[in-house]
């Protein structure tokens, strides 16, 4: 599978008058996983939601490939090959973890009988599969995040884009959590763009960092740059930065 690019070139985005990202620039590759970190309303969320047509663009361009996604819905958003997490985890809780799965197949255009191999496949390798018949409102909090995961992999992305995956998780989930994620760019050939708070994952996982502060681009570069750049350090980590 060839590489491909996602690009986000000279973004902003306004509310009300008020710039929540201002002129951010990041690029992420099939094959790699970039953690996206800053404080709270640093505007992590806000830059997912501009990728995939939630938000729109006071100014720059989104692309993937060939694509530009900038002024796209986002259903065409994700037939183009971009497929998110949520923060607020939004499962359809009146149907099965199997059918949440297969949706985002079917949606794709797969067949019934695709989607429903595809699903199983996933549900395995995230350990669900001893659940799929249980309706997704049952479900503990950390078994939600990984149909969630598993229903963005159904759609076979390029791009996959996680908002808090490890949210709610306890060490053991979040370890396993880790264990997946980390294989799933060469695995999958597809480009990872993970917010979390917890340093730990992010910096075990990830092969670059890019740091947001009130809306602008404070640091990047890889994980020993990033925890020891002084305005990361003073916006974000702390002088109790880890080290893991």
């Amino acid at each position: 599978m060839s590489e491909m690019r996602l690009a986000i070139n000279d973004v902003s985005v306004e509310f009300a008058g008020l710039r929540a990202l201002d002129h951010v620039s990041l690029s992420v590759l099939t094959g790699e996983a970039i953690g996206l970190i800053g404080p709270n309303g640093s505007g992590k969320t806000t830059l997912i939601n501009a990728i995939t047509g939630q938000v729109k663009l006071a100014g720059g361009t989104i692309t993937a490939g060939e694509t530009v996604l900038s002024g796209l819905s986002p259903r065409q958003i994700a037939l183009a090959g971009v497929s998110r997490s949520f923060q607020i985890v939004r499962l359809f809780n009146t149907m099965t973890v199997l059918e949440n799965v297969e949706a985002a197949a079917l949606a794709k255009g797969a067949s019934r009988a695709i989607a429903a191999e595809r699903a199983k496949s996933l549900l395995s390798e995230f350990s669900l599969m001893a659940k799929a018949d249980e309706l997704g409102e049952s479900l503990s909090y950390g078994d939600k995040r990984r149909v969630e995961i598993a229903r963005a992999l159904a759609a076979e992305p390029r791009f996959l884009l996680l908002d808090e995956p490890a949210a709610g998780m306890n060490d053991a989930e979040t370890e396993t959590l880790l264990h997946t994620l980390s294989e799933l760019p060469k695995k999958r050939g597809l480009g990872l763009l993970i917010i979390d708070h917890d340093m730990g994952l992010i910096m075990r996982l990830c092969h670059r960092l890019h740091v947001l502060a009130t809306g602008r681009t404070i640091a990047e570069g890889d994980a020993a740059h990033v925890r020891s750049h002084p305005a990361v350090i003073e916006a974000y980590l702390g002088k109790g930065a880890v080290h893991a």
